[in-house]
């Protein structure tokens, strides 16, 4: 693509506050001529040398360590130059601004890496694997987060691709070309290779979603009766007491959130207020809020009292999906933990008290979402990129379906061509500006 950007870019690279050590970061045209102003040394490509950095009256700003970066071996692709002084936050703004006097401009959120992208250094998934490694909460989606880095996400999607544009290109030509008397619909290589790609699809979806949840985990929303033990089950999946746990029903009235780590899977642990009847204007409020967050989970833990089993006037305002009923207090009965799969949903027996069927929880929580703990082939993914696979699937099952069944060629190549697009659009073969912009603004200023 190779950009030529006129403007040179600066940000402060170092998070906000005062810190042993601050990095400003450089990228443009006019580094080579800031570097010269600004340290009086002629600066060689990659090797630290230590300096003043001055003001244009000569004055010693601050001194530290200056890396001189010569496009187009930088990260961004152009000449980059990146200052190492102390960390003060006063002295980095001075800094920051006797870069700026020189004809740089402050950089926007993710500029340098979209710069990156933009001249071919990265591709679109590795640039948002950046900002994914940054945000990262567990050493799984740490790790998960290096492999998209690297490209191996890229690659099974670029394979794809090509594989796609091979396909398209012998039934367009079959098409085109009707007297070299290729029978491209009847004579099974088409429809064997369609196959083995929609196999090829559906691995990297069960891969990519396994990635999707290291990055942004899974809602789990407690919902029940006051008392059914919502609070104590929060209190006991994030290891402390988040949550007041009294006798007196309706101790919630507000929506309280924990997130935590289940074997290396980031949750989202909603407790709500206690579902029922209620004249109080405050828990009718903490209601209300209970089934905005119950609308938006990914998954819903029905808590309900072994020994007080009626449920059905709550089931009915519930969605019909994704529930599962944790029937607790299983001590005062004297039962064994449990868990069973029945038409209606899961059903756990277990007792938070004495924490008897949690490990039966914590391991329905994993494999309801298909999460699983080995992750060393697992890249990080977006929810936009299980969307551009889901839909590159989908025009594979249509183009399959229009071989087969209508034997209808030009839609074949027709549904190909959009798979093809679809799946480019994660590497940013083709993208938008709106994409871009969407996605290079969630970045921090610097990188």
């Amino acid at each position: 693509m190779d950009i030529k950007n006129p403007d040179t870019i600066a940000a402060i690279a170092t998070p906000p506050g005062n810190g042993g050590v601050g990095i400003i970061r450089i990228s443009g045209t006019l580094v080579p001529d800031i570097a010269k102003q600004l340290t009086q040394k002629a600066l060689i490509p990659r090797l630290a040398v230590y300096s003043s950095f001055n003001d244009d009256n000569g004055n010693v700003i601050d001194s530290g360590i200056s890396l001189y970066f010569p496009a187009p071996a930088s990260y961004t692709g152009e000449d980059i130059l990146e200052l190492q002084g102390h960390g003060g936050s006063v002295v980095l703004d001075m800094l920051l601004r006797r870069v700026l006097s020189l004809g740089a401009r402050l950089a926007n959120p993710g500029e340098f890496t979209e710069r990156a992208f933009l001249n071919n250094k990265l591709d679109l998934a590795q640039a948002e694997a950046v900002a994914d490694l940054i945000e990262s909460s567990t050493e799984q989606s740490v790790r998960s987060a290096q492999k998209s880095m690297q490209g191996v996400f890229s690659v099974q999607v670029n394979e794809l691709v090509e594989e796609l544009t091979e396909l398209r290109i012998y039934v367009e030509a079959a098409i085109d070309f009707v007297d070299e008397e290729i029978d491209f619909l009847t004579d099974g290589v088409v429809e064997n290779r369609i196959v083995k790609l929609q196999q090829r699809l559906e691995q990297i979806q069960k891969t990519a979603q396994q990635g999707r949840l290291l990055r942004d985990g899974m809602t789990v929303v407690l919902a029940g009766k006051p008392n059914a033990g919502k609070s104590s089950l929060l209190n006991a999946l994030a290891g402390h007491d988040a949550a007041i746990v009294t006798d007196i029903a309706g101790t919630t009235r507000d929506v309280l959130k924990e997130r935590i780590q289940l074997d290396g899977m980031p949750l989202h642990i909603i407790d709500t207020a206690g579902l029922r009847d209620s004249d109080n204007a405050i828990e009718q409020e903490g209601i209300r809020r209970a089934h905005l967050e119950i609308k938006n989970a990914d998954k819903i833990l029905l808590l309900i009292d072994t020994r007080d089993p009626e449920i059905e006037s709550i089931l009915a305002t519930l969605p019909s999906d994704n529930i599962t009923r944790i029937y607790n207090k299983i001590d005062l009965l004297d039962l064994k933990p449990e868990i069973n799969h029945t038409e209606t949903g899961t059903q756990i027996y277990m007792s938070i008290k004495t924490g008897s069927g949690m490990d039966l929880l914590k391991q329905h929580l994993k494999q309801s979402v298909g999460f699983n703990e080995a992750t060393d082939d697992v890249f990080i993914a977006r929810r936009r990129h299980i969307e551009a696979l889901n839909k590159g699937h989908e025009f594979v099952a249509s183009a399959l379906n229009q071989l087969t069944g209508s034997r209808a060629g030009e839609l074949v190549a027709e549904d190909l061509r959009q798979a093809q697009m679809s799946l480019a659009e994660i590497t940013g073969i083709v993208s938008s500006d709106d994409l871009l912009g969407k996605i290079f603004s969630s970045f921090c200023i610097g990188k």
